[in-house]
């Protein structure tokens, strides 16, 4: 990962932490406060050991020794306990957090750039990258301050007792934080490559899990397995990639660790047995001395083994957060202005030389022009890929376009993109319902609807005849991508909400394109009684539906000109 790269998401990654400040100084306090308790257990045993084995002294004269190590120990587990619960909460509001920024940014960016990348991909950016960052913030991020203020604690105690002890741990360390650092260059790189296999599994996975039906009935199944396999197979080497840098890093950090700590236990060896006569300030090694060091000095490194420990944390949100942050800093189109329109007008639309782009400035369309009338209706034909729905999605402020497009003589640019779509009706030929009960989705375009409100349109959308053969009613629940209702029961519960909602535009991109000849013919019944005095764009092949309208305007796809 290129350094610049690097700095830039680690920069992200502190901020992004800075709402959490009160947490994480509660984390560093307990674990401070735990770092103080164990230096006092060791200067207590040390002292314990020194008096019963060196002075002799009885048992029943150290009872206040003992009952102090009790309590340092009792006061450890507590601080160790409060600093998992604090270092915790940090990683759940960061993570509350980048989700929140992920999801607001979809809505600004809108449905034409989300509908560029699969949905599992967005799945795992959403769940597994964000998730994937709470280690950092949780347990690396409060460590690396640990890591250089227990270290100093214990130097400052030992440097007065024995200055070889001081130097020993003093030179080693170094060392170890630099290993980890190069070890640390490749593991940044290692979790980007594995979150980008992650990626592309679960949107392998979720396309061929959709389209299992047409698989199945291609003789497919075979060929889409390898694939299957062969993403999985990626997968799994790169996480085996990213152990291996893990493992490294932790090997690393106990060798060095191990190789100090056999240092000090050399030289006060030789110097108990009278070889080596230095490091004291001519006070001697007494057994505390040697004992003190001893047991300080695997707490020493300690905070640099959890922090060589947590470091694939920081590699792997490092990984995480490229793509997160990449998308965050997405340019957005032109923010919706503060015009607003009278709830009570009816609405009047003109285009002058309307040419819908994607997000990136391609034209989608030909230039077109139209002109509605308050209460007129508009009929869009053409064949498909030609820009019909592209029209009503820029009209819904869901697209940005070129040329002129004005509500009651503003700019749907110029609106206020809440209120403006508070104005209009859609229906889709594949209406979205959301998980949960039949009411629940009716309420969806206006919650403020009253019981015969409710009913009045569930009959003029014939919905009730699907309600009837339901044995909860209203309360029948709607499961994910529609299931539990059948394609025209559906449609006529899209039909309900969008009558619920009565607004004064109503947009229909081929409401009828996927239903039998019955259910096309009750969700038309239904837009008719509805329509009237509301203004209305049509998007359809049925030629009956068209001969009802006011004005029938055909869309040219870009290639018939080109040719």
């Amino acid at each position: 990962m290129d350094k610049a790269l690097q700095r830039h998401l680690t920069t992200w990654l502190r901020g992004a932490a800075k709402p959490a400040r009160l947490w994480l100084m509660l984390t560093l306090g307990c674990g401070l406060l735990a770092g103080l308790a164990i230096i006092g257990q060791a200067w207590i045993l040390a002292d314990l050991l020194h008096q019963l084995i060196i002075l002799d002294v009885a048992k029943e004269q150290l009872t206040q020794q003992f009952l102090m190590l009790a309590a340092l120990i009792a006061l450890k587990s507590l601080a160790l306990a409060g600093r998992e619960r604090f270092s915790f909460n940090i990683g759940a509001l960061v993570r509350q957090n980048t989700r929140s920024a992920i999801l607001d940014k979809m809505d600004r960016l809108g449905p034409a750039y989300t509908a560029q990348r699969a949905q599992g991909a967005w799945t795992t950016m959403l769940l597994e990258q964000t998730e994937q960052m709470q280690d950092f913030f949780a347990k690396y991020l409060p460590q690396m301050m640990l890591a250089g203020m227990i270290p100093l604690m214990i130097l400052v105690l030992l440097f007065p007792i024995n200055w070889i002890a001081g130097l020993i741990l003093l030179g080693t360390a170094p060392l170890t934080i630099l290993f980890m650092a190069i070890i640390g260059m490749g593991a940044a790189d290692a979790n980007k490559r594995n979150f980008q296999a992650l990626a592309r599994l679960s949107g392998t996975f979720l396309d061929r899990l959709r389209g299992i039906s047409t698989i199945r009935q291609f003789a497919a199944v075979d060929a889409q397995a390898r694939s299957l396999n062969q993403a999985s197979e990626e997968f799994r080497e790169r996480t085996m990639e990213v152990l291996r840098m893990a493992f490294l890093s932790s090997a690393v950090l106990e060798f060095f660790a191990a190789i100090s700590i056999a240092l000090i236990a050399v030289y006060f060896g030789f110097s108990y047995l009278g070889h080596l006569d230095f490091g004291h300030y001519g006070a001697g090694i007494t057994l505390f001395t040697g004992f003190l060091v001893l047991l300080l000095a695997p707490e020493f490194y300690q905070p640099l083994r959890d922090l060589g420990a947590f470091y694939h944390a920081k590699a792997q949100a490092l990984g995480a957060a490229e793509s997160i942050v990449a998308f965050l800093e997405q340019p957005e189109p032109q923010a919706s202005g503060e015009n607003t329109l009278n709830q009570a007008d009816l609405i009047a639309l003109e285009a002058d030389r309307l040419v819908v782009t994607a997000p990136d400035g391609t034209p989608l369309t030909l230039p077109v022009s139209f002109s509605l009338t308050p209460g007129q209706k508009l009929g869009l034909v053409g064949p498909s890929g030609a820009g019909k729905s592209s029209i009503l999605k820029a009209l819904m402020g869901l697209m940005p376009y070129q040329g002129s497009l004005k509500v009651n003589g503003t700019e749907v640019r110029d609106l206020a993109r809440d209120h403006w779509m508070s104005h209009y009706s859609w229906l889709g030929q594949n209406p979205a319902l959301v998980h949960g009960s039949v009411r629940d989705n009716l309420l969806l375009g206006n919650p403020q609807v009253t019981d015969t409100q409710l009913t009045q349109a569930c009959a003029l959308s014939h919905l009730d005849e699907a309600l009837a053969l339901f044995p909860g009613g209203l309360a029948h629940r709607v499961g994910d991508r529609n299931s539990g209702l059948s394609v025209g029961q559906a449609q006529r519960l899209a039909l309900a909400r969008a009558l619920l909602k009565d607004a004064p535009l109503l947009l229909l991109d081929e409401p009828t394109a996927s239903l039998d000849n019955k259910s096309e013919t009750l969700v038309m019944d239904g837009l008719r009684h509805h329509w009237q005095q509301k203004s209305v764009i049509l998007v359809s092949h049925r030629r009956q539906a068209l001969e009802e309208l006011d004005q029938v305007l055909e869309i040219l796809p870009r290639e018939a000109v080109d040719e």
